[in-house]
């Protein structure tokens, strides 16, 4: 394997503050009000959220140009969601992607299969939590 960049970012609880190394990202942290929290932050779901929609948004793009494909203004939606696994906590994932009219069809979803396929948190998360795909 050979890195090709780093990025990094320190986090103080989920009641504080994540910083990226390079300043660009600055975010308060708060607990969501549906566990409890005062909801006047980000949270880590929505963080992992932002990261795979767009790593697969990405991947996407780079299956249909290997097979030709036009996506135009396709977009890719990720649901994250905390569940309560008895004493421990859990995320599963909805990848909601909304295709053109025109790959409304078995081509579409084996786009959206393949880019599943290859996608760095797709293939990060194969096996550790239950991701459903939806194409839209």
């Amino acid at each position: 394997m050979t890195t090709l960049f780093t990025s990094s970012a320190t986090s103080v609880g989920r009641e504080g503050r994540s910083v990226s190394s390079d300043g660009y990202l600055d975010l308060k942290l708060a607990q969501p009000k549906a566990v409890g929290g005062s909801g006047d932050g980000t949270n880590p779901e929505q963080l992992f959220a932002m990261g795979y929609s767009a790593c697969f948004a990405s991947a996407l793009q780079a299956v249909a140009k290997s097979q030709g494909a036009d996506l135009g203004d396709t977009s890719v939606t990720a649901d994250v969601s905390l569940n309560r696994e008895g004493a421990d906590f859990g995320i599963s994932v909805v990848l909601r992607v909304e295709l053109p009219d025109a790959l409304q069809n078995e081509q579409g979803r084996g786009l959206v299969e393949a880019a599943h396929q290859v996608c760095p948190y797709s293939r990060a998360t194969r096996g550790n939590i239950p991701v459903e795909l939806v194409v839209e």
